[in-house]
């Protein structure tokens, strides 16, 4: 049976633009040595103008 983890991740406001409070590639990295693979996300908060604010990240071993 396949084992999935959903690591959240945050979108913060710096002026106009949003930035992410943890590098998502990092994340990718981190799991990937502990021999899960990505794959996917999922938009948990969106605002309203649609722009992402919360996602989880997908991963499977």
């Amino acid at each position: 049976m396949k084992e999935y983890k959903y690591v959240e991740v945050k979108f913060e406001a710096k002026g106009v633009l949003f930035h992410s409070a943890s590098e998502p590639k990092e994340i990718i990295n981190k799991y990937a040595k502990e021999g899960y693979s990505y794959v996917g996300f999922i938009p948990t908060l969106i605002d309203a103008h649609g722009g992402f604010r919360r996602i989880d990240l997908i991963f499977e071993k």
